[in-house]
């Protein structure tokens, strides 16, 4: 491997607690699991589909995957399958910061400064391939350019009030490959007024899958959140060490919860890109209703969704 362009890596957020769908989730798995590892889709869970996705760009021993300690019932087999010191398990839940912040300075410590891809896994995407088409040209972007990340923005297609939106810039960067735009500012969640507006003025969809260097998540975290750098110094010096959970303790017991998009992202767009996708078939899963009517848009049906399943409960 070139050490002036190592492989990228891929880190799988799955440390939420999945409320939002509980009232799904629960009639389908008949317990309290968070969706990202509910088979919500005959046998396959959020979570399964998000690694399978990852693998057609990132290497399966190249993948992190940052969990949370009160669902280790729930993700316990995934120790078996990631590579060694990839599995990220956080002792609580502290929001999508300490989340990202935790997993990539693990990455940093196993391999270094290199490039991250990082997916939640509660997205649907029908178009597996095309969607991590945008991802490798992200990857090639960061390359060029590593002091940015790249976000992927969906091509909006109605006035969401539940998702984040992101607002490019009119003139997109001269680079091969998608259309690539600097960022001009986040709107998150707009009301529906607004929600008109932004998909008039062609806005795009804040996916939160981000590509950049280890690096460059850390500096965007460095502008906006010093202190919670601050809080996490302990950790990162016992990193690899007997002591890391008890300090992972101590430090998650000093955090407030916190969102990588509103406290990071929407305060450094000068430091952002974003890329326009469209035709992947992406859908957040963040609702039953949401996750009803994209299955019914692709003609999938799973167990629950058949006459005699679990259909109303959505």
């Amino acid at each position: 491997m070139n050490a002036n362009r190592p492989d990228p890596w891929a880190i799988i957020l799955a440390g939420g607690d999945g409320l939002r769908l509980r009232s799904l989730t629960q009639k389908i798995a008949g317990d309290l699991r968070p969706k990202q590892f509910c088979a919500l889709l005959d046998g396959e869970t959020m979570f399964d589909r998000t690694r399978r996705r990852a693998e057609l760009v990132v290497r399966q021993d190249r993948q992190a995957a940052v969990v949370t300690n009160e669902h280790r019932e729930y993700f316990g087999a995934l120790s078996s399958g990631l590579a060694p010191g990839c599995l990220v398990v956080q002792p609580s839940n502290q929001g999508t910061l300490a989340g990202i912040v935790y997993p990539v300075m693990r990455v940093e410590h196993l391999a270094g400064d290199v490039p991250i891809a990082i997916l939640p896994s509660d997205h649907d995407v029908t178009e597996d391939r095309a969607f991590m088409t945008y991802v490798e040209s992200a990857v090639d972007l960061v390359r060029a350019l590593p002091d940015r990340v790249v976000l992927l923005g969906i091509e909006a297609e109605t006035p969401e009030t539940e998702y984040g939106w992101v607002e490019p810039s009119r003139l997109p960067l001269p680079v091969d490959g998608p259309p690539v735009f600097p960022v001009r500012r986040f709107w998150e969640k707009p009301s529906p007024t607004l929600a008109r507006v932004l998909l008039e003025r062609r806005c795009l969809w804040n996916s939160f899958v981000m590509v950049g260097w280890a690096s460059a998540f850390i500096d965007c975290v460095r502008a906006t959140a010093p202190e919670e750098l601050v809080t996490f110094a302990p950790l990162r010096r016992a990193l690899g060490t007997p002591d890391e959970e008890a300090v992972a303790e101590m430090v998650y017991a000093n955090l407030t919860p916190l969102s990588f998009s509103t406290r990071v992202l929407a305060r450094v767009p000068e430091r952002l890109l974003t890329v326009r996708v469209k035709d992947v078939g992406w859908s957040d899963w963040g609702h039953p209703a949401r996750v009803v009517a994209a299955l019914r848009r692709t003609g999938r049906q799973p167990y629950w969704l058949k006459p005699d399943g679990l259909a109303s409960t959505a």
